[in-house]
Order: structure tokens, then sequence, then C-alpha cells
């Protein structure tokens, strides 16, 4: 694992999901201090209760920032002698930014930008950016502001000296039990008795694991090259598949699904490398790394210097990924910390 041992980590959006597995993982490392950076003091004190119980001896580690990414000030406030950011602060549910398409531009958009500049101000060595298979193909406003983010994000690292702030991007698909996403959501429909709502039922999503997330930035730090954007190889399973799964573990009736449709903005699959990134996508194994386009403004050089060649991989998507069957949800369901505890409840 990439060497934290005596650093400063701040986590954007940190009161999240993925801050608080991020937390996990490290507050058992010789990691210096971890800064947890977000608008919500309530999220904020609840966290800072949580870890005190649950780490007493660690807790001291933690600090806790309350500020906007939308406003350069305060995230200028936030970084001094920060080391290294994972920036996890978004706006990320797609209806939502359907309806306010500008509040989305402020935070993924600007946001992105300003986080970047106090940290290229700061000295910041690295800098991870979260980034979503909705802005590969984007046709929500969600996805729109995200690939927006990825293009801040390519084209500051351009501008830097080889031994300057290194900034990379991390594509990845639907986070399974994060807040805001949909199995909690399946669980508490069924525990009410009411039937479990589904989009559609032909409807792919990559599906990963909060821990999965967590592994896709650290090998970006480990891997990534300034201007990257890493991809994980998630699997994929239809909507039906994933919600059958959440119903065989919590008793919910398969037979009595309720369709109501796909919502503003969605797509009935999600795309994590595009065609056009195939071209000179690098294959890592488990993982994509697709590297900048760093030629210049100039194209006149390019009329006499050119490169036909073109890599012959195909799109990434959720179509032809590898699909899981309802056993292999449950599977990789059992595996959540979040639906043991919630069986637990289940079976007291």
């Amino acid at each position: 694992m990439f060497d934290f041992k005596g650093k400063t980590l701040l986590i954007t959006g940190g009161t999240g999901s993925f801050g608080n597995a991020v937390l996990n993982r490290f507050l058992k490392t010789e990691i210096g201090e971890i800064r947890i950076f977000s608008r919500d003091e309530k999220k904020q004190d609840d966290m800072r209760h949580e870890y005190q119980a649950k780490y007493p001896e660690m807790a001291d580690r933690i600090k806790f920032y309350i500020g906007d990414v939308r406003e350069l000030s305060s995230m200028r406030a936030a970084m001094h002698h920060v080391d290294y950011i994972f920036h996890a602060a978004a706006l990320k549910q797609v209806p939502s930014c359907e309806f306010f398409p500008m509040e989305a531009v402020k935070t993924n958009v600007i946001g992105t930008d300003n986080v970047l500049t106090a940290a290229i101000e700061e000295g910041v060595k690295s800098i991870i950016c979260l980034s979503t298979d909705k802005a590969a193909y984007p046709v929500n406003a969600m996805g729109v502001t995200k690939a927006l983010e990825e293009r801040i994000a390519v084209a500051r690292s351009r501008s830097f000296e080889p031994h300057g702030t290194r900034v990379c991007c991390t594509r990845y698909g639907n986070v399974m039990c994060s807040r805001g996403s949909v199995i909690p959501l399946w669980i508490d429909q069924i525990r009410s008795g009411q039937a479990v709502t589904i989009t559609d039922p032909e409807m792919t999503r990559f599906i990963m694991s909060l821990e999965e997330a967590v592994e896709l930035v650290l090998f970006a730090f480990e891997h990534g090259e300034n201007g990257d954007i890493l991809v994980q190889k998630a699997p994929a399973c239809t909507i039906q598949t994933q919600a059958e799964a959440v119903c065989e573990l919590f008793g919910g009736d398969k037979e009595k699904m309720k369709v109501i449709g796909i919502r503003h903005g969605e797509k009935m699959y999600e795309t994590l490398l595009t065609n056009e990134e195939c071209a000179k996508a690098v294959d890592l194994g488990d993982f994509y790394r697709v590297p900048a386009d760093n030629r210049s403004l100039n194209y006149d050089k390019y009329f006499c210097e050119g490169n036909t060649k073109r890599n012959t991989m195909e799109e990434f998507n959720s179509n032809n990924a590898v699909l899981l069957n309802v056993e292999q949800v449950k599977e990789r369901l059992l595996n959540l910390s979040y639906i043991q505890e919630e069986l637990k409840k289940d079976n007291k």
C-alpha cells in the first residue's frame, strides 16, 4: 500500500460513505492525520462521537473542517500542510441534479476547480478525484458535471512540473449500500410490507463495494500517472437481479415487484470506458488506465508528424461486462458489513 506514515490526508465530502470507509481503513495504519472536510456540522458531530467511541486511542488523529468546496477561501483554510487529497465531495443524485443543474455545476465543477487551485497553491503531493461511470457518454446533469470534473483535473495536470502536484481521477459504478443508494430503500420497503420498486427490470448497472472503491483510489495513488483516469473492471447485474437477491436475503416477495419506470436522466446501461478512450487505454489486469492526451494546442506539427495506431479494445459498459446472477449478487451482498448488520436486526 502507498506509504501514508506520518502524512496528512484530506477527504472532501468526508462525512459520506466513502469517507467513513477510508477512516476505518486508515486509522489502523501509521497515518499522521485525516482531515474530514464537509459542510454538514451535524454529520461531522455524529462522526466525531462515533469514532471517539470506536477508536478512543486514535480519534485525535481525525480533524474536522466545516466548509464548502464551492468556496475557495474555505478550501484554502483546510489545506495547510496537507500531503494527499481524496476529493469525494459531489452532488450525486441523478434526479435532483436534473432539477437543479446549476447546483451540480457549483459543487462538481467549480468545487473541483477550487480544490485543485488550493491544493496546487499549497504544494499538495497527490490528489485523487472520484468520478463516476455517468461521466462516460453523459446524458444527465450529474454525468455532465462529473465529466467536466474529469476534464478540469486532466487540464490542470498538464501544466504541472514533473515533481509538482499529481492529479488523477478514478471512475467507478454504483457503490452498494452507500448513502442514498437503492439497497437500503429496498430493505426498508420489505420490512414495511411494501412492494419492492424497480425502475426497469432489464436496466444494468456496475456494482462494487465501498472497500473496492477505496482499493481503486489506493491503486490510483500507487500506479496512476499525472492526468490519468483509472477504471476498475467491475462486474454488473440487472436491476431485477439485484432486487431479487435483496428479496431472498430479507424475505421480500419477488413476485410483487413494482416497476416504476426510468427516472429523470437515467440510462438503461452505464459505460466505464468509452470507445474513444479505448484508442489509448492501457489494460492493467483488474483495471484500465486512460492516460491524458498531452499534445499541445499547436496542431501544425501533426500535419507532418502523426500516429495512426489505435487500440482495438471495445467500449466497456454494464451490458458487455461480466453479468452476475442472483446467487452471485447475494454472495457479494453477504460480504458487506451493512448487510450483515441489517440481517442481525432481523434475526433478533
